[in-house]
């Protein structure tokens, strides 16, 4: 897309949409650090969805800066170029207390994510990246979703989507992700399996510009073990759809053992791992890429990607968070959204 809407917005950067996030979390903060940083606003034009006031107070509190060179207006298509602030007006600082869960704080963080939706749709940003949000305070808001991948997919429609961590260590989809384990079994089919496989090797090759090998994990210890473990679900399930990726001429193997998927000679030669659950690759990829992986959605109309991290409400609002996985989550957006 990058720069192809109507607007005479006077840029051909690609316009990356920065969700606030939880504004009692780390977002905040995470924000005035992007604005500020030439390395971001040199790839793209960066406008964070969220609220001026909220982020002029952060700044007094950390001791960050919001820098007088950066637009600000409560109309989107009035921010013509360089870093921006949408000004939304969701909530105000006296609204919510920082390092705290809150109402108040989880129905402005769903605010920034539906303004951002609407603009990705509409054309007037080119991606969205999302900064954290707290899913206590997102139901406590009344919004009873279990987290952005299921708002982004629920807002555009999308048919099929799943979750992508990526990283240049490691790159992990999922089959299913926010639920308990005793849910997973009756969530597998082998149409879903085939699913995640076929939108992984897709946003692969947009990253990578090449066919990747991807490994897909099994959901039983040691891969259900030829049936001694679980109910078949390998054979029943996994294998059928691997079978049917080769036939499309994916190169693709599995499934494997989980707990030896991640070795080093796998990790070397290996572009992405499908997961039957949430842990099985949310665990490698923050114990080798906690700084650096990139939560993405696949299977969107729009280009999503987010921060691989939570709100950090130990830390909010001190200036100690760590803003590189949101440089990468920028740096993707950007790479795909062109």
């Amino acid at each position: 897309m990058c720069g192809s809407v109507s607007l005479d917005w006077g840029v051909s950067l690609p316009r990356i949409a920065v969700t606030m996030g939880d504004p009692a979390g780390v977002g905040p903060e995470l924000a005035l650090m992007m604005l500020a940083n030439p390395d971001i606003s040199a790839i793209c034009q960066p406008i964070v969805f969220g609220d001026v006031e909220v982020l002029r107070a952060a700044a007094t509190a950390t001791g960050l800066v919001l820098p007088d060179t950066v637009a600000i207006a409560e109309d989107l298509e009035k921010l013509r170029e360089g870093p921006a602030i949408y000004d939304i007006g969701a909530i105000a600082p006296k609204e919510f207390s920082p390092g705290e869960i809150g109402e108040a704080a989880g129905g402005a963080a769903y605010s920034y994510i539906d303004h951002s939706i609407n603009a990705a749709t509409s054309g007037l940003v080119d991606a969205v990246t999302t900064l954290p949000i707290n899913k206590e305070a997102l139901h406590m808001a009344g919004i009873h979703f279990p987290g952005h991948t299921e708002i982004f997919a629920t807002r555009t429609g999308a048919s099929r989507s799943c979750m992508m961590q990526y990283s240049e260590k490691i790159t992990c989809t999922f089959v299913t992700v926010h639920v308990g384990y005793a849910e997973v079994p009756e969530l597998l089919t082998t149409d879903r399996v085939l699913d995640v496989i076929q939108l992984t090797a897709e946003a692969l090759r947009r990253i990578r510009k090449r066919n990747p090998r991807i490994v897909v994990l099994g959901l039983n210890p040691h891969a259900g073990e030829n049936g001694l473990f679980g109910e078949r679900e390998e054979e029943r399930l996994i294998i059928p759809a691997i079978e049917a990726a080769k036939v499309q001429g994916m190169d693709i193997y599995g499934p494997v053992p989980p707990d030896t998927a991640f070795i080093p000679a796998s990790l070397e030669k290996n572009d992405a791992f499908v997961c039957m659950t949430h842990d099985q690759g949310h665990i490698p990829v923050k114990a080798l890429a906690f700084d650096s992986a990139v939560n993405t959605t696949l299977g969107l109309p729009v280009v999503r990607t987010s921060v691989d991290h939570g709100t950090a409400f130990d830390i909010a609002w001190t200036g100690k968070a760590n803003p590189g996985s949101l440089y990468a989550a920028i740096r993707l957006a950007t790479r795909l959204s062109c």
